[in-house]
């Protein structure tokens, strides 16, 4: 698995990297890929989300520099921001042999893996997407399944401002709690280590090894121009 890791990203030019990615790995031109980032502030509505699950104003919205966009994942509205690990693994189901039901699962298996390389305790929860502490969600999972090919992904609560959770409804989830990993440990964690274990433990699952690259890189195993 090719690993790529961005910075705090603006989240449309991560989406189209997606596109073009998903479009590389479904004709062979590059292996499987896991994009780890942040993302800045930015709200995003599944394509059946209902958007009555943002509660604040656009000029709230705007004041707090959050941006909005409706998008092709599955589950309802989220939160992306500074402080919160997001994952888009972009790989073959077909080629490991995995049913959507099981790539959600093996999502939240990685998750719940590298939270308790921190000491942190989590679980799924039956009928609900997503990884938990307790009453209280750490990772909210959505995918997408275009041809075969993956995208979107997961997103672990490290150390973002849990605030902005408060303008949505998170995930349609009226009476959800948000956590993350800096509430539970009374300590903001190494953000660089929760992205080298979300990596480990995602290729453990899927068998595989990672090896990093850069963007360039990347895009020159795809046969695409090197970034502007």
């Amino acid at each position: 698995m090719l690993v790529l890791n961005l910075a705090c990203e603006p989240y449309l030019r991560v989406w189209e990297l997606q596109h073009t990615l998903v479009e590389a790995r479904r004709n062979q031109r590059i292996a499987d890929v896991l994009l780890l980032l942040e993302h800045e502030p930015t709200i995003t509505l599944g394509r059946n989300a209902d958007a009555a699950h943002i509660l604040a104003s656009n000029d709230q919205l705007r004041s707090a520099g959050i941006a909005i966009h409706r998008v092709e994942r599955g589950g309802d509205v989220t939160y992306h921001g500074p402080g919160q690990l997001v994952g888009y693994p972009i790989l073959s189901l077909a080629e490991h042999h995995l049913a959507v039901s099981d790539y959600m699962h093996l999502l939240e298996e990685a998750v719940i893996r590298t939270l308790s390389d921190f000491g942190i305790q989590a679980q799924r929860r039956q009928s609900l997407i997503g990884v938990w502490v307790g009453e209280s969600k750490v990772a909210a999972l959505g995918a997408r399944i275009q041809q075969g090919i993956t995208f979107h992904g997961l997103a672990i609560n490290v150390a973002p401002n849990l605030a902005h959770f408060d303008l949505i409804v998170p995930c349609g989830l009226p009476a959800v709690k948000i956590t993350s990993m800096q509430k539970e440990l009374g300590r903001k964690p190494d953000l660089s280590r929760v992205r080298q274990r979300t990596a480990v433990n995602l290729c453990l699952l899927l068998g595989t090894s990672k090896q990093e690259v850069s963007l360039p890189e990347l895009l020159s195993q795809a046969g695409l121009p090197p970034p502007a």
